[in-house]
Order: structure tokens, then C-alpha cells, then sequence
């Protein structure tokens, strides 16, 4: 019985990163139609109906883009293992010799350069060396194109769902307090997520989000008053 493939970190990584993206597209789009409705109606049928068509829009256009980026990614990677295959058997010694330079790049010395360098072309993980040489990228562990859609689908769904109930199922009185308040909380939760994922200071990403929240919602709600 084959055991199952576990998820490599990358794949963990691309998997988090359509899921933040994903999020934060969903809060923003939906947020803007219910800002530009909300604006020019009181009706708060005609606001969640508009709400909701833009939720599904949006979840599935960012799914879609996921996977196709996602899979062009794939191919790339699958493209460049064939011509490693091809160049490992119509030219050795030249792929010998790449692999003696990316290891005396690094600071070794050229006799275990050259070692290292035939050591691995003549074993079995000739070809997962030079992709990893050549590419910086293992052999049969591509990214998941359904993974990073389906993440992206469901976290752009789930984004565009506070502001979007905010609006419609909070007080009248408090309405718009409370989608502004649901807005900055979530683009902060994923503006927060993003810098733990990047490494990067969370309180610049949230801030940063913010800020494009808050202005992403005035002017939707400007242009709503126009109509």
C-alpha cells in the first residue's frame, strides 16, 4: 500500500498565500459594492443580493485565476525537468561541468568539486540534482494547482462574508459603523497572517491594509452617492 504524499512546505507556503490573497480580494471587492449600493439605496434586499453576486464572482474569478497561474507554474516546472532529461543525455559533460561550478561557487575547492559533481550525475538522482542546479526546484514535487484554488475559493468567500452580513443583519442605526469596523478587523487579520507568512513586521502589513480599506470603502461609498 503507497503511502500518501505529504504536503512540502512550499506547498504549504503557495497553499497559505491564495488563501490570504484570496481573503483579502473577497473583503475588498464585496465591501466596495456594498459601500456603492448601500450608498445610493436604502433597501437592504437589493444590497445583499448585490453583495452576493459579487461574493460568488469574486470567490470563483480568484479560483480560476489561482489555478491557471498555478498551473502554467506546473508545466513550466514539468518543461524544464524534460530538458534537463534531454540535456543530461545528448551533453553529460556539459551538465557535469554546470553542476562543478555551482559547487565551487560555494566555495569549494575543485578537486571536491568535481568529486561531488560526479558522484552525483552518475547516480541515481542525476536529474533531481541538475533541476535542483539549474532550477532550484525538486523533482515531482510541483505545486497543486486544485490546492491553491480551492483555498483561494474558499477564504475569498469567507472575507466577503463579514463585511457583507455586517451590512446586512447588523442595527440599522449601526450599520455602517459595524461593516467599517468588520472591514478594518478582517484586512487587518490578513495583513497580520501575510507578514507571519513573509517574515515581514505585522504592524506595517496591517496598517498598510487598512489604510487601503478604509480608502477602498470611501470611494465606493462617493461613487455610490452619485448615483
Amino acid at each position: 500500500m503507497s503511502k500518501k504524499k505529504k504536503q512540502t512546505m512550499e506547498e504549504k507556503m503557495n497553499t497559505l498565500r491564495a488563501g490570504v490573497l484570496g481573503s483579502n480580494d473577497g473583503i475588498l471587492t464585496v465591501v466596495g459594492v456594498l459601500f456603492s449600493v448601500g450608498a445610493a439605496t436604502s433597501s437592504r434586499f437589493t444590497i445583499l443580493l448585490a453583495g452576493l453576486a459579487d461574493l460568488v464572482a469574486c470567490a470563483l474569478s480568484m479560483s480560476a485565476g489561482e489555478y491557471a497561474s498555478v498551473s502554467v507554474q506546473r508545466d513550466t516546472e514539468k518543461s524544464a525537468v524534460e530538458e534537463v532529461k534531454e540535456d543530461l543525455k545528448n551533453d553529460f559533460e556539459g551538465q557535469l561541468q554546470q553542476v562543478k561550478e555551482y559547487y565551487e561557487n560555494k566555495g569549494v575547492s575543485k578537486t571536491t568539486a568535481n568529486a561531488i559533481a560526479n558522484n552525483l550525475l552518475n547516480g541515481p538522482n542525476a536529474i533531481s540534482t541538475m533541476v535542483n542546479v539549474r532550477h532550484g526546484f525538486d523533482v515531482d514535487q510541483y505545486l497543486s494547482p486544485w490546492m491553491a484554488a480551492f483555498s483561494s475559493l474558499f477564504s475569498a468567500a469567507l472575507g466577503g462574508l463579514f463585511p457583507l452580513l455586517a451590512m446586512t443583519y447588523a442595527p440599522r442605526t449601526i450599520e455602517w459603523q459595524a461593516t467599517i469596523l468588520a472591514v478594518i478587523i478582517s484586512v487587518g487579520l490578513t495583513g497580520f497572517i501575510s507578514a507571519k507568512i513573509g517574515k515581514s513586521d505585522p504592524k506595517v502589513a496591517m496598517i498598510r491594509n487598512i489604510i487601503i480599506g478604509i480608502i477602498t470603502m470611501a470611494i465606493h461609498y462617493y461613487i455610490g452617492q452619485l448615483m
